[in-house]
């Protein structure tokens, strides 16, 4: 755990980045697994010997080269406008930035490049259906879940730990949800 929070503070871009790649791979693979599970039918379980497919290297490389360096970035950006600042107005503020303006983008990726991944196409046209039917649902589960967990992150943990830590929550509900 020192070694990866000193990776934190001297590269971390690249530590954001794997880990979220990691994860994001890691969700779908156990996602596969367990729907494969519950599938009783042979051709699925003769499919299943090699376990590893492209959904879960594309996930893995989203993670990788889209999401965690998108939300280093953007949390980054986010710490220092408020840096320095305490108090409740300076906390709601964060709160509300974070759901309204950093989360609407990340979701809006994410979905985008779900649709790429999904038809392995890049079709203007279907990745904005794909955020239109999408994005309001999921900022409604968003906007339910995560300022609880923003809080505990702004109140538990130093801003360099948000990122993985938001990651990390994130894998457990990708993981249920799927």
């Amino acid at each position: 755990l020192l070694r990866y929070v000193v990776a934190l503070h001297t590269r971390p871009l690249r530590t954001k980045a794997l880990t979220a790649g990691i994860l994001n791979g890691l969700q779908e693979l156990i996602a596969q697994q367990v729907a494969r599970r519950l599938r009783s039918d042979q051709a699925s379980r003769k499919r299943a010997a090699f376990p590893i497919d492209r959904r879960v290297v594309h996930m893995a490389l989203y993670g990788f080269l889209v999401s965690g360096p998108l939300n280093h970035y953007l949390y980054d950006l986010l710490n220092r406008v408020v840096a320095g600042r305490k108090g409740t107005r300076y906390v709601i503020g964060q709160l509300l930035a974070a759901n309204l303006i950093i989360s609407p983008i990340l979701n809006t990726v994410y979905l985008a490049a779900m649709e790429v991944i999904a038809t392995g196409r890049p079709r203007i046209g279907q990745m904005q259906l794909a955020v239109r039917r999408g994005l309001m649902p999921m900022m409604r589960t968003s906007w339910m879940l995560f300022p609880l967990v923003q809080l505990s992150a702004q109140r538990y943990l130093p801003p360099q730990l948000w990122v993985p830590y938001f990651n990390l929550v994130g894998f457990v509900f990708g993981v249920y949800f799927n």
